[in-house]
């Protein structure tokens, strides 16, 4: 399946397409430190967001406990920047031999579908470190952009419904990012569109997984809600943002 063919659902999910301005300011060269950091913090973050949803809703303490010892290195490496980022691949050994909460109907699927997606997330944050010492480029702490914090003040406060709202976002900040390798794939050297044109097939599945788990954790239809994140959701994107990052809406002064 080409990456065009991949990409037309997406396109269809997702209520804007990144504007033109956002691309062309990603793609100057004096802005790809920010891009490759802010595109290793979001593997990381999408990792920990995974995490969070088993952690919370499909498996007990100790096996919660267990899960974040896993994912400390690769934590470790991004806040305290201690470790040798050259071992994280033996570290990234997670399976789904995680036993779900007796009373979770959707436990061992909700398990299924984030462990590879945490594995998948933590290899592709390896890549970019291999990238950017490639490039020469260090990591530095830089802040969040509003993009997440944005579609995370509409979750509802009770659940199910808290849960199947961070599912949707979860599939909306997939698809998102699936969107803009492909768009930025042809604006970056040769080395880096190719790997962002890899990073579409994983991607493009897992907004699907998020969309399926909703569905399922609801047991009802969700288009009102899937509806309702993608305005949300366009809007952060389209609209004027003083921050520039992988996230960020269009650039100010564009």
């Amino acid at each position: 399946m080409s990456h065009q063919q991949l990409l037309a659902p997406i396109l269809d999910f997702l209520a804007c397409e990144t504007p033109k301005a956002w691309i062309d300011e990603a793609a100057k060269k004096e802005n790809l430190p920010v891009v490759l950091i802010d595109h290793l913090i979001c593997e990381l973050k999408a990792a920990q967001s995974a995490m969070f949803l088993i952690r919370k809703y499909a498996v007990d303490k100790a096996s919660g406990d267990a899960l974040l010892a896993w994912l400390k290195p690769f934590e470790t490496l991004v806040y305290k920047r201690e470790g040798d980022w050259r071992s994280l691949p033996g570290k990234n050994n997670l399976t789904k031999a995680v036993i779900p909460k007796s009373d979770s109907p959707y436990g061992q699927d909700l398990i299924d579908k984030m462990v590879l997606l945490i594995k998948e997330e933590l290899h592709h944050f390896y890549q970019v470190l291999e990238i950017m010492d490639e490039y020469g480029i260090e990591y530095q702490s830089i802040t969040p952009c509003r993009y997440a914090k944005g579609l995370l003040r509409h979750v509802k406060t009770y659940e199910p419904d808290a849960m199947v709202d961070k599912l949707i976002i979860g599939a909306y900040i997939e698809a998102r990012s699936c969107e803009r390798f492909a768009r930025l794939a042809p604006h970056v050297d040769k080395r880096l569109g190719d790997f962002y044109v890899s990073l579409l097939r994983s991607e493009a599945r897992h907004y699907q997984d998020y969309l399926t788990l909703a569905e399922q954790v609801a047991g009802k239809d969700i288009s009102e809600r899937v509806n309702f994140f993608a305005e949300v959701e366009a809007e952060l994107i389209s609209t004027t943002d003083e921050d520039f990052k992988f996230h960020s809406g269009v650039p100010s002064g564009r």
